[in-house]
C-alpha cells in the first residue's frame, strides 16, 4: 500500500504548526504518511517587483518562506521526521489547491486560521476556500 499523501499549509502561525502537529498523529496513527509542507507567499502588488527589482523580490519571499517554515522545519527536525517543503508565490488558497492536486495529497490539514487571522472570524477566508476548492477531504485544526 503506498503511503498516504498528507498537505500541510503552514505560515509560521501557532495554529499552522498545530495542524503539522496533528498531521504528524495521523503519520503515527497510520503507520505511514508523506508529509508535503506548504508555505505561500502573497504575489507582490502588480509593479512593485518591476520598482524593486527581480532580487529584491526574491529575497523578500526568501525570507517570508524562513519565517514561514521555520518552527516546522524546527518541529520536523526534532522528531527527526522527512517532509517536502514546497515554496509558491501567488493566491494562497488557490496555490494550495494546485498544490494538493499536482501532488496527489490524500488530505489537507491545515489550521483554522493563519497568521492573518482576525481573533473571532471562525474560519478564515483561506481555509473557507481550500474546503470549497478540493475533491480531498480536509482537516481543519483549531
Amino acid at each position: 500500500m503506498q503511503a498516504m499523501k498528507i498537505l500541510v499549509p503552514v505560515d509560521g502561525s501557532d495554529a499552522s504548526t498545530r495542524a503539522l502537529r496533528h498531521a504528524l498523529a495521523l503519520c503515527k496513527a497510520f503507520r505511514s504518511g508523506k508529509l508535503l509542507v506548504v508555505a505561500v507567499d502573497d504575489s507582490l502588488f502588480p509593479g512593485a517587483e518591476r520598482k524593486m527589482g527581480a532580487e529584491a523580490a526574491a529575497a523578500h519571499h526568501a525570507e517570508n518562506f524562513e519565517r514561514m517554515l521555520g518552527p516546522a522545519r524546527k518541529l520536523l527536525a526534532r522528531r527527526k521526521v522527512k517532509a517536502e517543503f514546497i515554496e509558491l508565490v501567488g493566491d494562497v488558497a488557490a496555490s494550495i489547491l494546485e498544490a494538493a492536486a499536482a501532488k496527489k495529497a490524500d488530505v489537507i490539514v491545515m489550521g483554522s486560521r493563519g497568521a492573518g487571522g482576525i481573533k473571532g472570524v471562525l474560519l478564515g477566508s483561506v481555509s473557507q476556500k481550500v474546503l470549497a476548492g478540493t475533491p480531498v477531504p480536509v482537516t481543519i485544526v483549531n
